[in-house]
């Protein structure tokens, strides 16, 4: 998060978000549900896939050994597919703190159909 201009708290609720999408989208591999998050759980996101060897072993142990792609879409859609992805993350258990996912008319799945971010 060193990036980016949050506070602790700030930090931490961006963070936790990009984990429970990552998470979320680990646990429903190949289920082709188009998960998406939000332009600022997005930041968190890069910032857990930038630390390569951490991320790697978060793949490893949680991802079953499959490594969960970054591959970005360059046009964003209001397909609804965002909010759609916090209400999947809900039911999976995590808290999903809403007003990181607001701006959800922006962001569409980074790769459409595949099990990638």
């Amino acid at each position: 998060m060193r990036d980016y201009t949050y506070d602790s708290v700030m930090a931490a609720r961006v963070l936790g978000q990009g984990y429970a999408y990552l998470l979320t989208a680990m646990r429903h591999r190949g289920e082709g549900l188009g998960l998406a998050p939000s332009t600022l759980v997005d930041i968190g996101v890069h910032t857990v896939i930038l630390d390569t060897v951490t991320y790697l072993d978060l793949c490893d142990r949680l991802n079953s050994g499959h490594f969960l792609h970054h591959i970005p879409e360059v046009d964003f859609k209001d397909d609804g597919s965002v909010l759609r992805t916090a209400d999947v993350i809900a039911a999976d258990g995590w808290e999903v703190d809403l007003s990181l996912w607001v701006d959800a008319a922006t962001c569409s799945p980074c790769h459409p159909g595949n099990d990638s971010h």
